[in-house]
């Protein structure tokens, strides 16, 4: 009996409480037992029931940064300044058969034997410039490799020299190989490429000596071949191949007279 007098007191102590703290009377409330504190947590969530948090969104992990974009074909075709005539005196003098008037300075990207894009440089007949900005067009769309591009000026205008470092030239006022006559490169309308890979062949004769590795025309890179991108793309402009030749083949050599 006594126990349950008790509880029962205290239920209605509670009750009582309760009561007063809604019924908002001016008096101070009463602190807060811990069922009262249960009472009013479960009266400010509309079921009863506490909802967790939802779950913070994960950041998204920053998108990969772009390729960079391939380097851009590059050309440019400009008279020769009395510097540029400077640096040819060794390919021109006074008496060669085209005026440095007749000329032009040419300079176009290309990938090197390494795949990378460097800026060659050749000088050749002003009516043919155009052309042959075209011509290298193509080569570098199709990767076709090219070691080295530059005056023949830079190997004193020996041909051999400039052969024997893989050397792309054009103008060179010389006399035509085992000839002495006016070589095509004399008038700005002939160009070697890759003279390595590409020799020029005459029975056993073989220009330049490195260009023996190359005389059976193996699938290598800067080697030319029949109908290849290299001869296609001078055809269009209007230049042969020395390679069709039967003596001397001249795989390196391209001109505007078939000469």
């Amino acid at each position: 009996m006594g126990r349950r007098r008790g509880t029962t007191v205290t239920l209605v102590g509670l009750a009582l409480a309760v009561t007063t703290v809604c019924a908002g009377g001016g008096a101070a409330a009463a602190p807060a037992t811990g069922a009262t504190s249960a009472l009013a947590a479960a009266a400010a969530v509309p079921d009863g029931h506490a909802h967790p948090r939802p779950p913070r969104p994960r950041p998204h992990p920053p998108k990969p940064p772009k390729p960079p974009k391939p380097p851009a074909y590059r050309a440019t075709v400009s008279p020769i300044t009395p510097r540029l005539a400077e640096r040819m005196a060794a390919s021109w003098r006074p008496g060669c058969p085209v005026p440095l008037e007749d000329l032009r300075y040419v300079r176009v990207s290309h990938h090197d034997m390494r795949g990378k894009v460097v800026q060659g440089e050749l000088v050749v007949h002003a009516d043919v410039a155009d052309g042959i900005v075209e011509v290298f067009r193509d080569l570098f769309d199709a990767r076709f490799p090219i070691a080295s591009m530059r005056l023949v000026d830079d190997f004193g205008a020996d041909d051999d020299a400039s052969m024997a470092a893989d050397n792309t030239s054009a103008f060179n006022c010389r006399a035509v190989t085992g000839g002495t006559g006016w070589s095509e490169h004399s008038y700005g309308r002939a160009i070697d490429v890759n003279p390595i890979e590409n020799p020029y062949v005459r029975d056993s004769l073989v220009l330049p000596p490195a260009g023996v590795a190359f005389v059976d025309r193996p699938d290598a890179p800067g080697v030319i071949h029949d109908g290849d991108v290299v001869v296609t793309a001078f055809a269009e402009q209007g230049w042969y191949w020395g390679g069709y030749w039967t003596r001397p083949i001249d795989y390196q050599h391209f001109s505007t007279t078939n000469r």
